[in-house]
């Protein structure tokens, strides 16, 4: 007996050994590398042949050291934590509008918001600025224009304004103002009985939103309702917790967590009363749902709330707490996993394996796990939610995405905007085909690549042939096939002219009658809510 208590106490001894050895051994490394990184600095200092951009290459390597680790855990500087506080509550300190910009040119008022400091001031869609506080826009960066726009609540910014309507040219003194972008964007009904919400982001009191919302649609009749989080890329998880608390019993857990050990297991359930746990629930997702969006539709999903219906979401479970760190710098740093009711991780199971958007690519069932339901409907992990009804959403073409990006489109509206005082109203608004003709002899006049996706690749593997010396023997056939890809860019905006109204048509409603006019037309166009209104679930 006497040698077996020895024993297990040498055992002990060692093992504790072995967990002390190992924590010095850890930290040893640390301090070695910290040793060699701060050499490397000063050897350099003192000897590389011009001089060292210190502050460029060691922000590079930081962020480079903070790549290799997750997509989500960075370093925020000083002078970039507006930056972050935009990240955190999307709120600024500005005059509420989005610019548009060349170089060349003045800074043009893009889209005012409503309400906002530019608003009550009467500046527009179309106005430009000449100069703001006495400095010249012509010549700026469009961001250096912005910074210049933004600045503490409460105080005054001056701009030399010529207007849109009249060519008159104004001095206007704005008032900044602190300037939040709502999360919910839309509320409203869908038909006599369907409410609808649109949310796109969960930053602080954004339940309260919702709350407020469906109030709002009870009133109006609503005995079903759509929360829309496609698009939506998440924020605050405690705001994500509340809203799902307004739709289950208090005390149901939504959430739990797990850091670097066992101990840090934490769970999250709900603690106020729901304001209705009976009305029809779809929660719509897709590719860019992220994050808080993950944890709302995880737990409808594995509580059986609601019904969740669209694409597979994203695949972001990680969770991030903001760090202060030396000279008023912020570490902003993945801390834990999360896991819906069912037990589940949502986090995909690789940062490589994603598609071209960044959402989840696709996972063999073989890496999978099964989960059940509270009543027993089994669910997978592996990488996001998938939805209960599987509805895909609306594809474009390379040559939208070329229109949109290159600010055609934006183009136009400006010029639209500026040859016409109003529109009809926004029940009545459509893009005529007159209307759409002005855009092509427009489109017509401007550069950017207007290839079809299929050129691209074609135009890719040409010189792919070339550079292995087969192009020349295969040019009957790779002239045949160009041939027959070619086409000029009128015919293919006009083949594409079923994507490209609803985006045109959208932009105008926005100039003339606000934001909460864009999200009405792209309801109207929405063929991936009509489908799920469609469904015998709802």
């Amino acid at each position: 007996m006497m040698k077996m208590h020895k024993t297990l106490a040498v055992a002990a001894t060692m093992a504790l050994a072995c967990a002390i050895s190992g924590a010095q051994s850890k930290s040893f490394r640390l301090g070695q590398w910290t040793e060699i990184h701060n050499a490397i600095i000063r050897e350099l200092n003192a000897s590389y042949v011009d001089t060292l951009p210190v502050d460029r290459i060691m922000r590079a390597g930081i962020d480079a050291m903070l790549e290799d680790l997750d997509p989500y855990t960075i370093y925020i500087p000083e002078e970039e934590n507006e930056d972050l506080q935009m990240m955190l509550s999307k709120t600024y300190g500005g005059i509420g509008a989005i610019i548009y910009k060349q170089v060349d040119s003045n800074v043009v008022i893009n889209e005012p918001y409503y309400g906002s400091p530019a608003y009550k001031n009467g500046i527009v869609s179309g106005d430009e600025i000449i100069a703001i506080d006495g400095k010249p826009t012509k010549g700026l960066e469009a961001a250096e224009s912005s910074e210049r726009m933004k600045g503490k609540p409460g105080t005054t910014v001056t701009f030399k304004i010529k207007k849109v309507r009249t060519g008159d040219t104004l001095d206007v003194p704005v008032v900044r103002e602190r300037i939040h972008i709502p999360d919910v964007e839309y509320v409203g009904m869908l038909n006599d009985t369907t409410g609808y919400i649109k949310q796109t982001g969960f930053t602080e009191n954004v339940s309260e939103e919702i709350r407020n919302g469906y109030n709002n649609l009870k009133k109006q009749g609503m005995t079903k309702l759509v929360l829309d989080l496609r698009g939506n890329g998440g924020g605050l998880m405690n705001e994500a917790i509340r809203i799902v608390s307004l739709f289950v019993p208090k005390g149901s857990l939504v959430v739990s967590s797990k850091g670097k050990d066992e101990a840090s297991y934490m769970e999250f359930k709900t603690t106020t009363e729901p304001i209705d746990t009976q009305i029809p629930l779809v929660v719509l997702v897709d590719g860019g749902s992220a994050s808080s969006s993950e944890i709302v539709a995880g737990a409808i999903q594995d509580l059986d709330r609601g019904t969740i219906m669209g694409t597979r979401t994203f695949g972001k479970g990680l969770v991030q707490s903001v760090r202060p760190i030396v000279y008023n710098g912020q570490l902003k740093v993945t801390t834990a996993k999360y896991y819906t009711p069912s037990g589940r991780c949502v986090q995909a199971i690789d940062y490589a394996n994603r598609n071209e958007d960044g959402s989840v690519g696709h996972i063999p069932d073989s890496l999978t796990h099964t989960f059940y339901t509270s009543k027993g409907r089994p669910v997978k992990d592996g990488g996001g939610i998938t939805p209960d009804v599987e509805i895909e959403g609306q594809s474009y073409s390379r040559l939208v995405y070329s229109l949109v990006l290159n600010g055609i489109i934006d183009q136009f509206v400006l010029d639209f905007v500026r040859e016409h005082d109003s529109i009809p109203a926004l029940d009545d608004f459509r893009m005529t085909d007159e209307m759409f003709e002005d855009f092509i002899a427009f489109a017509k006049t401007q550069d950017f690549d207007y290839r079809s996706s299929a050129k691209t690749l074609f135009d890719q593997m040409k010189k792919e042939l070339e550079k292995d010396g087969l192009a020349e023997s295969m040019s009957d056939e790779l002239d045949g096939l160009e041939k027959a890809l070619e086409m000029d860019k009128e015919q293919f905006i006009r083949l594409k002219k079923d994507e490209i109204v609803p985006f045109i048509e959208e932009e105008i409603a926005i100039r003339y009658y606000y934001q909460e006019a864009g999200i009405k037309v792209r309801i109207r166009y929405d063929d991936q809510l009509k489908k799920a209104l469609e469904s015998p679930l709802i």
